[in-house]
């Protein structure tokens, strides 16, 4: 049998042991071992045979739970697609979400809709059918206990069907930060693939433990959060929410965390919120998801004295492409790119640094479920030509590897002609108001082209002094704001990046 998440979570119960005594751990009073994990991962797979077909687009609505994981493994040892619902994201954007992959079955939990106010939005979906697992336990009969003690756990790989690592084990939807969201196909190969890339750059083991609070609907959470802790032997302990900013940074102490994941957002709020105690046990603190801010990271090292490592990638990566290293971490640059993957800048007329990033390695996507053609899989598209991914962001390799992300193509405003990134409007903001957060988008101008909006929630930023501030750092007043526009918070979405469709519509609707 090929590699697939199934047969990555055996190989670990054999290598690391089924009874290792609290190797998984979310907010309910016991833990749990992989042989606990791989018993939930077949009872659960068995019972989804019962309400679905092989083959068949499967949401699973579910938060970062021990079941949660289970749940998904057992989904794709049956041949079936678990499709990661954002519940984040409102009705509308689940509704999206199931109609992309052809989604007519969603398992989700009672207790947690109704401990998250989900359950007037569950309701408004249309044509989905949900499967509450409080209300499965009746359907697992004596046969399939018979089945599950008397042959699947002494005999886990011929339990369940034989399958290609090709074949798709999870379907992560886009943020959409940028844009209407997709549907990203993600094979078992390009998971696993991107684990051992991982594992290649940062030696996490049994040794370790990993705090993971980022929701496993994203990429970031389910390969590096929860994949790489089963894989590698890490205990895990798992949280529902990053949001919450005071609890988070205690448990991390309680716990004896190694190894914390989450955006330059969600780290700035852990600084603020922890004692150097909280964080003491914390060796690895990994960036990503967001561009890492340099307050952020300095905050980090003058009070914890930890040394932030940024990282990159994208959802259609699976979706770790770089990462800084302890040994040679370099600020301003995202690292040095994973084994397996490389990388072509294409040149972007107007953009006099850097170019288009352009990558081909084994962990990208098999593919795209778009709303033109729902349930199609549709290959990724780069001018290099097939088995290349343009990710539409404009970068630059220096003489040692090392890759800095300069910015989204999209993120650039063309103001008088000249290609301006938005990043650099909020460069300039965070340098006149540190302590405050700051975003930026463009509208359409008459005069200009676009016009740049900055949305800050500091009530007292004025225009002069982000004159100052570009005029200090030597930056061009071209990428001024036309607009200062002042918020209580800025947007989020659920992985702790801006939501930059939100700003954008606020700021055409304030025009």
């Amino acid at each position: 049998m090929t590699d697939t998440l199934f047969t990555a979570l055996v190989d670990a119960a054999q290598r690391f042991g089924r009874k290792a005594p609290a190797q998984w751990e979310d907010q309910k009073p016991s833990a749990t071992s992989y042989g606990d994990l791989l018993k939930t991962a077949l009872a659960l797979g068995r019972l989804a045979c019962k309400f679905t077909r092989e083959g068949e687009h499967v949401g699973v609505l579910m938060p970062n739970l021990i079941a949660t994981v289970g749940l998904l493994i057992g989904l794709t040892a049956f041949r079936r697609v678990p499709c990661m619902l954002n519940y984040t994201a409102g009705a509308e954007a689940m509704q999206n979400a199931c109609t992309v992959a052809g989604v007519k079955t969603v398992f989700a939990s009672r207790l947690f809709l109704k401990k998250a106010g989900l359950e007037e939005q569950v309701a408004m979906l249309s044509g989905i059918e949900i499967r509450y697992l409080e209300d499965l336990r009746g359907d697992f009969g004596w046969r399939d206990k018979l089945w599950l003690i008397g042959f699947a756990l002494p005999f886990p790989r011929a339990a369940v069907p034989t399958q290609e690592a090709e074949l798709p084990a999870v379907v992560i939807y886009t943020s959409g930060s940028e844009g209407k969201p997709k549907g990203v196909v993600l094979s078992h190969r390009a998971l696993l693939s991107n684990v051992g890339q991982i594992m290649d750059f940062l030696p996490i083991g049994p040794q370790d433990t990993v705090f993971n609070c980022l929701p496993i609907f994203h990429s970031f959470g389910l390969t590096a959060g929860t994949l790489l802790p089963l894989v590698s032997g890490a205990r895990l302990v798992l949280y529902p929410s990053p949001l919450h900013f005071k609890e988070i940074p205690k448990l991390i102490g309680e716990k004896h965390a190694t190894v914390l994941f989450g955006s330059s957002t969600f780290l700035s709020h852990y600084a603020r919120n922890a004692t150097p105690e909280d964080l003491k046990s914390l060796t690895y603190v990994v960036a990503g998801a967001e561009k890492l801010a340099a307050p952020v990271r300095q905050a980090w090292k003058d009070k914890f004295g930890i040394d932030v490592l940024e990282g990159y990638g994208a959802t259609e990566t699976a979706p770790v492409l770089s990462v800084n290293r302890p040994q040679d971490n370099r600020p301003g640059t995202v690292g040095r790119l994973l084994p397996g993957v490389e990388a072509r800048i294409v040149p972007v007329p107007g953009i006099e640094r850097g170019g288009a990033l352009h990558v081909r390695a084994p962990n990208l996507l098999s593919g795209y479920y778009k709303f033109d053609q729902p349930g199609v899989l549709q290959p990724a598209w780069s001018e290099l030509g097939e088995g290349w991914y343009d990710l539409g962001d404009i970068a630059d390799l220096d003489a040692d590897g090392y890759l800095a992300i300069l910015g989204r193509l999209k993120r650039f405003a063309k103001v008088a002609g000249e290609m301006v990134s938005l990043e650099l409007t909020e460069a300039i903001a965070r340098a006149a108001a540190p302590e405050a957060a700051h975003a930026a988008t463009c509208v359409p101008d008459a005069g200009r082209g676009e016009a740049i909006v900055l949305f800050t929630t500091d009530t007292q930023l004025a225009k002069d002094a982000l004159v100052n501030a570009a005029r200090a750092q030597g930056l061009p007043e071209l990428a001024l704001p036309r607009r200062i526009e002042t918020v209580e918070a800025l947007p989020l979405l659920g992985t702790g990046k801006i939501d930059y469709v939100r700003l954008k519509a606020l700021a055409e609707a304030a025009s």
